[in-house]
This record gives structure tokens, sequence and C-alpha cells, in this order.
């Protein structure tokens, strides 16, 4: 390898390969490499970072940049590794070698062309049996703790990818490439490869906490908004309101039983088409007039919309000839095959955002609507519907986006959908804006969004997945985040094991960043693929509609949270201002505690409030562990514990077993 310095870059070049190093904001090193003998910026979603003059070392043996905390070392070979401020090793290249003298038989750094653009990249670390790892978005896989698990790198429906790793070796990593590939975080290795690519591109940050890491990389992908108070009570959902009278009447009952309710939501399908972004008016026939109805109840409205465009659509023929579709590089153009022949809109191309905003401006925000339900936002391919044995492969490098193919930059969807309706209200003059979406990527939460976890089934053992999911999304920098209250699929309102389900899952809903219920719930209709779109609906799912002795617990948990809602808002401030996550793992605030790495669920909610949800059915205890250096409140039984050990919690349904932190005082029992 050859050193040289560019202004404040590092630069090395050898066998073909063009290799950049340098400061990217404080603590930061954000490594490039290519074969095609050019760095291209691909700075789609990164902040501008301000200049930081790093100390540059060069000789023939090896070169160093240090910037802060975090210091690279390049050798003569090529390869690299990171070390903190005090010289340990944070994270190493890989290169397996020795089998024959003086052999590279695999580098770290791997590419095998596709294109005269495209690479398929292979990136190798070291691993470490002790090291921890967090973050990289939303996987139902049950763990925490990635350590051991390998992952797609992929935006499917209840799959977030979003690759920033958290580790305990007190690093953080970000893999910046939308690419379709896996992470690998094994044993022997952990491996980060991109099916199709154009260069090597990541950023490791080091910090001395957990929360340094965080606010570093909140500092490179952005914060969230400050969320208005009115967002953090309750929303009301189901699969689904057909008319507009029968979401009123819902809006009403509520007011009736004077219960709280601040958002209820139009589902799918009130429009005549996919891609009309209208409502239908033989069932919606005045919207402006049950906007107005909502607000004089205090509920604002949300509306669903999908990014499909059916080929009946009166905007399908437009939207084609101006490019505003994805489109396929071979074959005929149909991407999607749920209730209609259609394809998507492309959200990577500026002027089909714009597009869809006006048509969204026109059709629904001027009767007053100003929140937008962003589903399908994957976006979904192949022939989804209700029930898994219809779903298609998704051939990524049959697509066609205005960034590229579909190789190179799938997974970066969610983040331009999210981009053209917070960018369209904010011209539109709105100040408060929150959108509800499916999916995400790096820096999604500076757009308004919360994201939900997708159409997850109605079990003990998905809610047990969605703790754990929702507080590797809060790690990614995702702090508005929920889940379908009761599962999406499955749930019975009359069988008692779901009732005890609804009921754990609400307890659990009052103590995540937003508090909503909603579910396809039994009967279904004979063929939900396949009845007329107006029978597409299913059972109740209100807070009274499972039962007497449920609707007395959920009313209660109404209840709860509006008492907390100024305790969350504070906390959602700090998320705002610091990018620190409301709903937080518990090494976050005890870092040194090396057993809070291992507890997989629980969680702080907020600085005061430790939470441990129930996620086995029957149980009427459970275990907790309290973290040491601190002491913790039963505000059930006024009961202190020391930190530093485990407790059996009294679980009876209910009861969510919390615990105040260090004399907090919280409305818990009142």
């Amino acid at each position: 390898m050859r050193f040289h310095r560019e202004g404040k870059r590092l630069v090395a070049e050898g066998g073909g390969e063009l290799i950049w190093v340098e400061p990217f904001g404080r603590d930061c090193l954000r490594f490039r490499s290519s074969l095609r003998g050019r760095i291209e910026p691909l700075d789609w979603t990164l902040l501008p970072q301000n200049e930081v003059e790093p100390e540059i070392t060069i000789t023939p043996e090896k070169a160093t940049i240090r910037n802060g905390r975090i210091t690279a070392e390049i050798d003569a070979r090529g390869s690299v590794r990171y070390k903190g401020q005090n010289g340990q090793v944070l994270l190493e290249e890989l290169w397996i070698d020795g089998r024959v003298l003086n052999a590279d038989l695999l580098k770290a750094r791997n590419y095998k062309a596709r294109s005269s653009e495209l690479f398929h990249i292979a990136l190798y670390f070291k691993a470490h049996p002790e090291e921890h790892f967090f973050g990289m978005g939303q996987y139902a896989n049950d763990c925490l703790d990635l350590k051991g698990c390998v992952l797609e790198l992929a935006q499917r429906n209840t799959q977030v990818s979003i690759p920033f790793l958290l580790s305990s070796r007190g690093y953080g990593f970000i893999w910046n490439n939308p690419s379709i590939g896996r992470a690998e975080l094994v044993r022997n290795h952990t491996l980060f490869v991109a099916e199709g690519a154009r260069q090597i591109d990541y950023i490791v940050i080091a910090g001395d906490t957990p929360r340094d890491i965080l606010r570093r990389y909140a500092e490179i992908t952005g914060k969230p908004p400050m969320i208005p108070e009115w967002a953090l009570g309750f929303w009301q959902c189901k699969l689904r309101y057909r008319t507009q009278e029968e979401l009123l009447e819902v809006a009403r009952e509520y007011k009736r039983r004077g219960l709280p309710l601040s958002v209820i939501v139009i589902d799918f399908f009130h429009w005549p088409h996919q891609g009309d972004w209208k409502f239908d008016p033989r069932y919606w026939p005045d919207p402006q007039r049950m906007v107005q109805e909502l607000q004089e109840l205090g509920v604002k409205v949300m509306v669903s919309i999908w990014p499909t465009v059916d080929i009946q659509s009166e905007n399908y023929r437009e939207m084609a000839e101006r490019g505003l579709l994805i489109r396929t590089e071979r074959g005929i153009p149909v991407l999607f095959t749920f209730r209609g022949i259609t394809t998507i809109f492309d959200a990577t191309n500026p002027e089909a955002r714009k597009f869809i905003w006006e048509k969204v401006r026109e059709n629904y925000y001027r009767y007053g609507i100003k929140m937008f339900w962003l589903d399908e936002a994957e976006p979904e391919f192949g022939m989804p519907g209700f029930g898994y044995d219809n779903v298609l492969p998704y051939d990524y490098d049959n697509l066609r986006y205005f960034l590229g193919n579909g190789l190179e930059v799938s997974n970066i969807y969610p983040f331009f959908y999210a981009q053209a309706f917070f960018e369209g209200m904010k011209e539109a003059g709105e100040t408060e804006i929150v959108n509800l979406i499916r999916c995400a990527w790096l820096g999604s939460q500076r757009f308004g969004v919360v994201v939900w976890s997708g159409d997850i089934p109605s079990t003990f053992e998905s809610l047990r997945k969605q703790i754990k999911a929702g507080l590797n999304m809060a790690v990614c920098g995702i702090p508005w985040w929920t889940t379908d209250i009761g599962g999406f699929y499955g749930g019975d309102p009359e069988s008692p094991s779901f009732r005890e389900l609804i009921v754990r899952w609400f307890q659990f809903g009052v103590f995540c960043p937003i508090f909503r219920l909603h579910g396809f719930r039994l009967p279904y209709p004979e063929d939900p693929n396949r009845c007329p779109a107006y029978e597409l609906t299913g059972g109740p799912n209100e807070v009274w509609s499972f039962g007497e002795e449920v609707y007395t617990i959920l009313k209660g948990l109404l209840f709860l949270r509006e008492r907390l809602k100024l305790y969350i808002l504070e906390g959602m401030r700090k998320a705002h201002e610091e990018g620190i996550p409301f709903m937080r793992p518990l090494f976050l605030e005890f870092p040194e505690d090396p057993t809070c790495y291992t507890v997989e669920d629980e969680y702080f909610f907020g600085p005061d409030l430790l939470v441990a949800p129930v996620a086995e059915e029957g149980a009427r205890k459970r275990r907790v562990y309290l973290p040491k250096g601190a002491r913790f409140t039963d505000p059930y039984t006024e009961v202190t514990y020391e930190g530093g050990q485990w407790i059996e919690a009294d679980a009876p349904i209910e009861r969510i077993p919390v615990f105040l932190r260090d004399g907090a005082r919280l409305p818990i029992c009142e």
C-alpha cells in the first residue's frame, strides 16, 4: 500500500484498490474503498458534519489517523484496525492468511464484479466471544443481544433493516450501504455483505459509554422532532372501519364512555383504486364534516396511504409516462398483485415524491387531515395477502429505481417515502408532524415518523419478541416506535386466551412510546383476499370488545397512560435534543453492570421507571433483575429493594411489574 494525505483525509492505494479514511464528526472515522478508481459521496441519508482536523502519521510500514477518541491504523498490506483513546483495539479486520508462505488466502475486503459499476462485497472483522451487539433495526428473532445472529439486510413486512451496530466493546458501526445483503455476527467473524454496491462505506464511532455513542450517531443520522403531547395519548385502529359513519360512531362511543382518545385511524381500501389517493365517495361522502366532528370531540384522524398504483388508477398513465414508478429491468412491469395489478411509486425520485404529496394535499390535507399512515413502506413485492402461502420471492435485481438497480438501493426506500410527506407538510406550514410508517432506514427518525412493527401474529411468543425488537429499534435512533396492541393476525375477542393476551399487550403498550390498538380480529370474511372491498373488515377491536372484566382493566390502563403523558413528554424532549431514546435497554442506564447487557425482556421507560412486561400465558409472577447501583421501589407494595439482585415480582392479571428508581414519584397507582 502507498499512503499519502489529501487535506483532512488519509489515502491508501494498492492492488487497484483506493481507500479513504477521514473524520466524520467528533470521535468518528469514515472508511470508504473501491476498485473503480474513485470514491462517490453516496450521502443520501447522512447529515453534513463539522470538519475536524485529524492527526495523520505516515511511515513506509503503516499510516494512522486519529480523531478524538478513535484512531485507525492501516498496515502495508492494507489491513485496518481501530483503537480507542487508551490504545485498546475496538474493531479489527479479519485476514485469513499464512497457510501458504507469504500468501493471503482471504482478504478482509472482497469485491466480485457484477457489472462495470456494481460489486458483490464482503467485509470481514475479527470476532470476540465476550462481545455483545445491539441495534440493526427490527428483527422478530427473539434476540436483544444479536451476537450469534445472521441478519438479512433487506426491508420486509415486520423486518426493518437499519444497519447500525452498538458494541459492548465501546464502539458503534454504521454500514452506510442501502444494498440488499446480510450481516453475520457470529463466533468466528463479523461480516457485512452487499449484494450490489459501488464501494465499501462505513463509519466507526468511539465513546466512553453507550450514551456517548448514541449521541454521536444522532449527530450523523439526525434527531427526531419534538413530539406533540397529543400524540402520546391513545390511538384507536382496526382493520378496518368501512364507512365515515362507522368511524364516527366509534369515536362518539369513546366520548360517551368518558374514555381518552387522541387519534382514530382510517385503514386501507377507503379509495376507489390503489394509486388514486382519495376517498371513495360512496362510503366517505363528506370528509370535511367528518374531520370537523372529530375535532369537536378532541380526536385527530389518520388516513392510510399505500405506495401501490393500480393500472386502473386515474394516475397510472401519467406516472408511467413521467417515469415516476418503479420499473422492472425485464419482463412485465407488475410488482404487486393484491386486489389489483399494480406497480409502486418510486420514492427515490424527487418528482415522484412531489407528485404523491400533491395528490394527498388535494384529496386529504385540504379537509384538515394531517396524519398519514405510510403503509407498505418496504415496499412489499409479489403477491402479499392475508396469509403467507401466496408471497413470492423478492427479485431485487429486477427492479429499477431512479437511484439505481434494486440490489444497490432497495433498502433506502422507506427513508424517501417518509421524506415526501414530511417535506410536503413542512412546506404547507405544519409544525407538528406525526405520521406512521411500517419501515425505516438510517435517518428516518428526523421525518416525524412512528415506526410500527408490522403485521405480527396475536400470540404470547410474538409479544415477547416485540419487546426485544423495540429496544433494538431504540438503539438505532428510532424513539417513536410501537406495535399493534394484541398483534395483527389471529386474535379472537371471544377467546379467554386472547383476552389474557390483549391485557398483557395493552400493559406493554402503555409503556411504549406510542400507544396504539390495532388488529385484524376474528371473525374474518370467508376469503379476505378476494371478498368485495366493502366486506373487508375484521371483528370488533375497541377496548370494550373483549368482555367486561377485560374492559375494566383496559379502562384503568387508558387513564394510567394519561397520567404519564407529561413524564413521557419530558423524556421525548431528551430524544429530540440529544438522540437518547425514551425506551431504553438496561445497559443504557447502567453501563457498568455486566448483567444489564444480558437482560433482554426488561427496559427503562425514561430514567425513572423500570418495566418488566409479562409475556407468558398464565404467568402471575415473573423474575425481574434490578440493576446494581440504585434502589428500586415497587409502587404497588411500596417495598424498596437494593439493586444488583433478581427478585420474583407479583404479576396478577391486572398488574404489570414496574419499579421506580431512587425515590422517583410517578402516578402509577392513583
